[in-house]
């Protein structure tokens, strides 16, 4: 088989790779200046990283503990996605990197001893350098090795070769692992199987499910390094959204203008962060009324509305959610300013209501009322608000309001857009506020075009506003209060942003 068209040989490398020639081998191995250590960003995480990884210990004594990061993820043949490390992982450490493993360790004292296994550099020490795609120096550029990322991390860490060896000594029946995130590592961590004498005790599935539970609800409450991550990523996010106001009348140029201003919003994102939180939502006319509108690629007309759900995701992971559904020539139509009143006064009603112990559904009850009401004033409710609102989903009449809104009114935010989703019931929906929790508030209203039990002059219109609201122990706090949501300040913004 020609070395053009043979598989790889090694990892890392393409079908279509040449093998080297030794002649090639033996000149890049030589002629090197020795490079400097590579220090990673960390943001003074590790310090909070360590707080964490002992909460999580307190829960679990005497357990052996493994969070994968995940690896990457093959798009094509040997072009990868863009990595992005598990949640639950880089909450307990950290560390951006694919592949890597932290393993919690029980020791004599009653806590937990953590190990970081991560890939070293792929130096000038092996041809690894300029025959790997996915790793060698040659390909993406230098990284951190081992010892680097101990020292910014403040956690042991040791070469990921060393993995393999680890894994196979851990006893499945005091091991949790949260699995999902690498096929490879939930293939060596062996499942325990209760014996017959041992059937009261839970299977691995409910010992690892109660881990990834326990992770999600500890991740609920924010510490300060969180809320200022956050507090990043909705400033930045701001800062797209009046720069998409900006390129407007460029967009109403194009066909497909929303991408314009999908691609406006997406460049403040990796200036400024990571990259978006989500598939941005950019919607105009009646795009609006499909919720998760993310094809992005119809016109911007004036005259219409244009519904923003975008968000930046920090370089720490944390990401803001924020909606705004603007006018495209900067002024609501009578018939828009009726829906989008009732929206801002939904959300209104709802932010009120988060305080600490408050329950977590009171935004959506606060805000469904409202918007029930006004349903019912339009005469598009055919019964009492209060049968719709039941709360009992066997009600005769219940819910019926929800064709005009049909989605919940909050979910958590923070390293995920739709954070902590493993938690229990009671302490997430079912359970309380605790100061220190983010969610988001964002009721809103469609009218489907082809909706004929609604006025024509509401068919196609779409509003939601969003917003992302801290928990504090006197009330909350709107982490994203600088862009304007009541209408007569939109207009106002907007005709600034428009005029610069």
């Amino acid at each position: 088989m020609s070395s053009t068209t043979q598989s790889a040989s090694a990892e890392g490398q393409a079908s279509h790779d040449q093998q080297p020639p030794s002649a090639f081998r033996r000149f890049m191995a030589t002629g090197w200046a020795p490079t400097a250590a590579m220090t990673p960003a960390c943001d003074d995480v590790a310090q909070y990283a360590a707080k964490r990884r002992a909460l999580l210990s307190s829960r679990f004594p005497a357990e052996t503990l493994v969070v994968p990061s995940g690896g990457l993820k093959v798009r094509a043949n040997d072009t990868d996605y863009p990595f992005r490390p598990g949640s639950d992982f880089f909450w307990l450490t950290g560390c951006h990197e694919p592949d890597a493993v932290v393993i919690l360790h029980p020791n004599p004292g009653g806590d937990h001893d953590a190990v970081l296994y991560v890939a070293d550099r792929s130096d000038r020490s092996t041809p690894a350098f300029y025959t790997d795609r996915r790793y060698g120096e040659l390909w993406v550029g230098p990284r951190a090795g081992v010892r680097e990322r101990s020292t910014a991390l403040e956690i042991e860490c040791r070469p990921l070769g060393a993995l393999t060896d680890a894994l196979a000594r851990l006893s499945p029946a005091t091991t949790r692992m949260v699995r999902g995130q690498d096929e490879r590592v939930d293939r060596q961590v062996l499942r325990y199987v209760p014996g017959e004498r041992q059937t009261s005790t839970p299977t691995t599935v409910d010992r690892d499910v109660e881990l990834a539970q326990t992770l999600s609800e500890l991740r609920l409450v924010k510490d300060d390094y969180e809320t200022a991550m956050l507090e990043e990523a909705v400033a930045a996010t701001v800062l797209g959204f009046s720069e998409c106001v900006r390129e407007m009348s460029h967009a109403m140029t194009l066909p497909n203008g929303e991408r314009w201003l999908e691609g406006t919003f997406w460049r403040r994102a990796r200036v400024e962060g990571n990259d978006v939180g989500y598939g941005s939502i950019v919607a105009c006319g009646h795009h609006a009324t499909t919720l998760h509108w993310v094809r992005d690629d119809g016109p911007v007309r004036p005259g219409d509305l244009a519904l923003l759900d975008m968000g930046v995701e920090s370089r720490s992971l944390y990401t803001a959610d924020i909606t705004r559904t603007l006018p495209v020539d900067g002024h609501f139509s009578d018939v828009q300013r009726q829906v989008y009143d009732v929206v801002h006064a939904a959300q209104q009603a709802g932010i009120e209501t988060v305080r600490p112990g408050a329950k977590f559904l009171d935004p959506h009850r606060a805000a469904m009322r409202v918007i029930a009401e006004a349903l019912h004033d339009w005469r598009l409710l055919p019964v009492s608000v209060e049968e719709s609102l039941a709360e009992d989903p066997e009600a005769p009449n219940a819910g019926l309001h929800r064709r005009y809104t049909l989605h919940s009114t909050s979910h958590m935010l923070g390293l995920d857009v739709h954070d902590c989703a493993h938690a229990r019931d009671e302490a997430h929906r079912d359970g309380p506020l605790v100061a220190g929790m983010v969610l988001t508030v964002e009721p809103g209203l469609y009218f489907q075009p082809d909706d004929i039990t609604v006025p024509p002059e509401l068919r196609g219109i779409g509003v939601r506003i969003e917003d992302d609201i801290l928990v504090t122990t006197q009330g909350h706090r709107n982490l994203s209060a600088a862009l304007p949501r009541a209408r007569p300040a939109v207009e106002n913004w907007m005709a600034r942003q428009l005029s610069d």
